[in-house]
């Protein structure tokens, strides 16, 4: 991208450039971004969009980047970060409007403090409400579909809102990982009024259950395999044989096998040969096809 097509993107938000991926992902592994730039609100969005489409210039737009394995190569795209500047939240009655940066956590924790229930499955996920819902993403039982009323969403260069139903969730799914090209701006969920004492203790009841069922003490991106029918992903990683098989610095976690972590400075594609050896054996062993829960960019 050439400095006069970054000078024109400045005046809609921070331009910073050679970022790592490393810094961008909760998985600390990639190459490097060539030019990022945070956004100052939905209509300089919508102009960086827009100028970017115009010019052919391909991007991406990140959260915290907790669900994505980067390649090692370099990009020289636009990434669009979303958490420094579209990160208010706004309480409604049984519910609250936040933009697409807030953190999930925050989130949970606000809400426990206002007496509101819902979002207690969503108190360890390290992403945000928009990357949460793109995924659909879940815990415990519960999923985003279980409290998203509506989506507001940037398709085309303007801003509509989409329903519930308007989203298609499924499991690990929505609509948005079919148009690409269309941005979340803000979620709109509905929450339940219930004792404030007793959402706190289930939110810390969990957390302790994370701290000792999760490698939460390495880099990961969460789980790493959907689950199938009827069965979860971390037994048929188990029944191959592959709790602790690591390759270069990537490893299956002792701890949880559908976690694939980082131990020591692990390449892209030391996780996507670990990954494809688990994929081969289970098919070979089972017939099943695993599907990674977790998105690959820049390959």
């Amino acid at each position: 991208m050439n400095d006069q097509l970054l000078s024109l993107l400045s005046q809609y938000g921070e331009i910073s450039k050679d970022v790592s991926f490393k810094q961008l992902t909760t998985f600390r592994i990639g190459g490097t971004a060539k030019q990022l730039i945070y956004p100052k609100d939905s209509i300089a969005l919508a102009a960086v969009v827009s100028i970017l489409k115009e010019n052919e210039i391909d991007y991406k737009v990140f959260g915290n980047g907790s669900n994505i394995l980067c390649s090692d190569k370099e990009y020289d795209g636009l990434i669009i970060k979303l958490t420094r500047t579209f990160n208010n939240h706004y309480l409604t009655n049984n519910g609250m409007i936040a933009n697409s940066g807030c953190s999930i956590i925050a989130l949970s924790f606000l809400a426990m403090q206002n007496g509101l229930s819902g979002l207690e499955f969503a108190s360890g996920i390290p992403g945000t409400i928009a990357g949460c819902v793109y995924m659909n993403a879940g815990a415990y039982k519960s999923s985003m579909s279980d409290i998203v009323e509506e989506v507001e969403v940037l398709i085309d260069g303007k801003l509509v809102w989409l329903s519930n139903q308007q989203c298609q969730f499924g499991y690990r799914k929505s609509i948005f990982q079919n148009h690409k090209d269309w941005i979340i701006t803000n979620v709109k969920i509905k929450l339940t009024p219930d004792d404030k004492e007793k959402i706190n203790q289930l939110m810390k009841d969990r957390q302790q259950r994370r701290m000792q069922s999760q490698p939460l003490e390495y880099p990961s991106a969460g789980s790493t395999f959907r689950n199938l029918d009827n069965q979860f992903s971390w037994q048929l990683i188990d029944s191959i044989g592959y709790r602790g098989k690591k390759i270069g610095g990537a490893q299956v976690s002792e701890k949880h096998s559908n976690f694939i972590i980082n131990v020591d400075n692990a390449s892209a594609m030391d996780v996507i040969q670990l990954t494809d050896q688990i994929k081969k054996e289970i098919k070979e062993k089972y017939n099943l096809d695993m599907i990674m829960e977790v998105e690959r960019f820049n390959w």
